[in-house]
């Protein structure tokens, strides 16, 4: 799962779901809010015109009639009263303009008499005048899941008398209500959808890098990775054609370097064939045999570097081998000339079975030669293989562990072919590691000896 979400396509799936889910939030609270605005002024329009209403019935009716009128109209959340003095006594009002147009819309045009409205938030239940309208006072907010926050509405509407209708009325802001299991289904369902197209998009998005990543790999590791198909969005496209610039440009480097080193090599035998001949007719076979000695160490070097250069030519292709069989037969083709630690070890890598072969085996010969004999053993890591390679010999100088891997640098000064070899071992085995992905190192160990260390990828 965590691999899922560190990719490029889970991430923009959930970026995208998560922006979703922000901005449905926002838009439910503010449907919410308005949806509350409006249930607040439909149940004040209804309050000021039973005001209205009220108001016309007291003033029609005989006066011995009003305190049934009143008692008939009261509600657990309406009271109506008369009195000589306006609730409100102040003609400062809150937002209650709809409210007193309501009003004087139901009481006449030409009725000119005084109405007054005052809102405010409250949070308590009014007071009730009988046991049974405390009781639907005080379960009225139970009913409403205790999401009690009140809109106070105060009117005071003048009578024709000179006395005063008041009227206290409290409404509260609607909870919302949709069902769960109609939420959750709806929720699931566009989860699904939204998901599956999301994926289906960004799989399309996501493919083109997923496939330049691996002819990136297949071409760092020494493959023939043929051009890429330039498709998806368009900076997909720009990025396709610059990784087939690239592929090819390089391709094109090495085939080049590889064509100059082979006709160099070539080319030189030519004139050390002439040298031998003619150190063959030098009187002083003291002379003589130091040059023929010296052109048969030019004509080896010549040799190694046509071998070389045929074998950086050849296209051979990548295969998977398992480490451990791999190392065991080698081990048999030297002559059991190394020893190897490791004959159990179950690792598969992609290489290019005649390259490694022969890195490993300049190195292990570099070991035996140099060091008296050559310890073989595999460690892994997540994503790398290291086959070290140890000796007992003297160690390398550390201001030279490097230049060692320099074309014809030998660390022995006699320059004998038998004890020094051409110098291009270890230039080779690194070259040839580097083009199928890997890598080699040299190192000291603490007790005495060289450790060489192999890096490989291991295969996908």
């Amino acid at each position: 799962m965590s691999r899922l979400f560190n990719s490029l396509r889970g991430q923009l799936v959930l970026l995208i779901i998560g922006a979703l889910v922000v901005a449905q939030s926002i838009s439910l609270w503010l449907f919410v809010d308005e949806r509350s605005l409006a249930v607040r002024a439909a149940i004040g329009a209804e309050a000021a015109g039973r005001a209205a209403n009220i108001a016309l019935l007291i003033e029609e009716a005989p006066p011995e009639l009003r305190t049934s009128i009143l008692r008939a109209a009261d509600s657990p959340l309406v009271r109506f009263e008369i009195a000589d003095e306006p609730t409100v006594d102040h003609l400062d009002h809150f937002d209650g303009g709809a409210v007193e147009a309501r009003i004087r819309t139901l009481l006449g045009p030409s009725d000119t008499r005084d109405v007054r409205v005052e809102l405010h938030k409250a949070r308590s239940v009014l007071p009730s005048n009988s046991n049974a309208e405390s009781i639907a006072s005080h379960t009225h907010p139970k009913l409403m899941h205790d999401h009690f926050s009140a809109i106070e509405m105060t009117l005071s509407i003048e009578l024709r008398d000179g006395q005063w209708l008041n009227v206290d009325t409290r409404f509260q802001r609607p909870p919302l209500q949709w069902p769960l299991l109609s939420t959750l289904s709806f929720g699931i369902t566009a989860a699904i959808i939204l998901a599956a197209v999301c994926w289906y998009l960004l799989s399309r998005l996501t493919y083109p890098l997923r496939r330049v990543s691996e002819a990136a790999e297949r071409f760092g590791r020494g493959e023939n990775a043929d051009l890429l198909p330039e498709t998806g969005p368009r900076e997909i496209q720009e990025l396709t054609a610059t990784f087939n610039q690239m592929q090819d440009r390089l391709t094109r480097f090495a085939a080049d370097r590889t064509r100059i080193m082979a006709a160099l090599g070539h080319d030189l035998r030519s004139p050390l064939t002439a040298l031998r001949v003619r150190a063959e007719l030098v009187d002083d076979d003291e002379t003589k045999n130091a040059m023929i000695s010296s052109i048969e160490e030019m004509q080896e070097m010549v040799e190694t570097t046509l071998a070389f250069a045929r074998g950086m030519a050849v296209s051979e292709p990548s295969e998977s081998v398992e480490l451990g069989s791999f190392l065991i037969q080698l081990k048999h083709d030297m002559l059991n000339s190394f020893v190897f630690n490791d004959e159990d070890a179950d690792v598969t890598l992609r290489v290019r079975p005649n390259a490694l072969r022969r890195a490993l085996r300049n190195v292990i010969e570099n070991a035996i030669r140099y060091g008296g004999g050559a310890d073989v053993s595999i460690s892994r890591g997540q994503d790398m293989v290291s086959i070290e390679i140890c000796d007992d010999g003297p160690g390398i100088p550390e201001e030279e562990i490097e230049e060692v891997f320099e074309p014809f640098f030998r660390l022995e000064r006699s320059r004998s072919r038998e004890t020094g070899g051409t110098g291009l071992g270890l230039s080779i085995a690194r070259t040839l590691l580097r083009a199928s992905g890997g890598d080699i190192t040299l190192s000291n160990k603490p007790e005495g000896g060289v450790r060489a260390r192999i890096s490989l990828p291991t295969a996908s």
